[in-house]
């Protein structure tokens, strides 16, 4: 009995030992050797490489996060918002205009070890805001040079500011295809990414995403196929500056025809085939080339034995008004068309207008007759058709040849 009464006691004592530690204030175990972590929240991984957006709300809201970092008591919290520091400490909530930022945090102990997490935070324009959108290259702009910027409410815009910088000439244009408001960029704007604000009547201001400033020579479009040792257009911005074109070792020096958007040159006379074409500026600076999104400084063009019949860059609509030029591609004339030899490859190389709301392309006759099936697409390319006796036959009865559809433009009509 002498043995139950003492084990009695001693789970008692326990009992009042527990209750009594559970009394005390939690502390931490954590030293400043430790590695930083951040425990929450949990940040979206990558998609396809790219960041992940773990933010997204109108621009009448605000962003706002508390972060836990462990060890809490040796590390600093640092908020920067495209490269920019904002904040410090655990917690943030900030006001933003439209547009897309990249946030990235940091968290550093006091002996130096650190970690960050990173993603996008996409604030969203409200209704009847002056609005921009992103629809190809119209974002890379050169210093004092024309550009435009696409959206919604675009009427409103009374001024426009790049980096601080009021841009001049601003109008504002209607189109079927997406209305857009043009301006010149600010002349005095050095290299780099910078924010474009919109101003109305009343001095609002919204957001209207980044534009990148570039003084050095980009092709656009143009770049990627050639017709050997007949001319080869391209264009571009800053394309004045283009000192040389290099293509599988064969220097073009010499220009048909040069201006700040636009280049012409003979192409050298190659065999068929693909090749990677590159250029330098007159300062010796590479030239850059934009395809699919990206910059580089190296282009592949497929060569080719094909003849040009038309180059150039014509928008096609058939929604546009009889008698506007632009409702129908019918630049290649009807003597030519007929004088073709049956068994003829006809090309025609196409690009999109990104702001239309589909794709349709039909090669017809004068009397709108098709030649082919309508072809409906949603990327740039090449139809070709086999020219028969009875397709010459029936362009040289109905009045000759058109492209014709909605959404795209001829870039170049060919024969082999």
């Amino acid at each position: 009995m002498k043995k139950i009464y003492v084990m009695l006691f001693a789970i008692l004592a326990f009992n009042a030992f527990v209750a009594s530690c559970s009394d005390e204030e939690p502390f931490s175990t954590a030293t400043l050797d430790d590695e930083p972590r951040i425990l929450d929240p949990t940040f979206p991984d990558r998609v396809n490489g790219n960041l992940a957006t773990f933010a997204n709300f109108s621009r009448d809201g605000k962003f706002s996060m508390k972060l836990t970092v462990t060890p809490a008591d040796y590390t600093t919290v640092t908020w920067f918002v495209d490269g920019e520091e904002v904040a410090t400490g655990t917690e943030i909530e900030k006001e933003f205009m439209a547009g897309t930022y990249h946030l990235k945090i940091t968290a550093t102990t006091t002996v130096g070890k650190s970690t960050y997490r990173e993603g996008l935070i996409q604030v969203n324009p409200l209704a009847d805001d002056p609005s921009a959108t992103e629809v190809a290259f119209e974002r890379i702009v050169a210093p004092g040079n024309k550009a435009c910027l696409y959206g919604d409410n675009l009427d409103k815009v009374e001024s426009i500011l790049i980096g601080g910088m009021a841009a001049m000439d601003i109008t504002y244009v209607e189109s079927e295809d997406g209305n857009y408001v043009e301006y010149t960029v600010p002349a005095g704007l050095s290299e780099g990414d910078y924010r474009a604000v919109f101003i109305d009547a009343e001095g609002n201001e919204y957001g209207a995403n980044k534009v990148k400033v570039t003084k050095g020579a980009m092709i656009t479009m143009g770049a990627n196929r050639a017709t050997a040792g007949a001319a080869w257009i391209m264009t571009g911005i800053n394309l004045d500056a283009v000192a040389s074109i290099t293509i599988n070792g064969v220097d073009v020096v010499e220009f048909a025809k040069q201006t700040a958007t636009s280049l012409t040159l003979i192409c050298p006379e190659l065999e068929e085939g693909e090749y990677t074409v590159t250029g330098k500026t007159k300062t010796g600076e590479s030239i850059q080339f934009y395809a699919n999104g990206e910059v580089t400084t190296e282009q592949k063009v497929t060569i080719s034995s094909e003849k040009a019949l038309w180059e150039g860059h014509h928008y096609v609509s058939w929604d546009k008004e009889d008698g506007d030029p632009n409702k129908t591609f019918n630049l290649i004339p009807q003597e030519v068309m007929t004088a073709l030899k049956p068994g003829t490859v006809l090309r025609v190389y196409y690009s999109i207008e990104p702001m239309a709301e589909y794709h349709q392309m039909q090669l017809a006759t004068g009397w709108w007759s098709g030649l082919m099936d309508t072809i409906e697409f949603g990327k740039g390319g090449v139809y070709e058709l086999i020219i028969t006796q009875e397709i010459i036959d029936k362009i040289k009865a109905e009045a000759g040849f058109l492209c014709v559809g909605h959404g795209y433009y001829v870039d170049l009509v060919t024969v082999q």
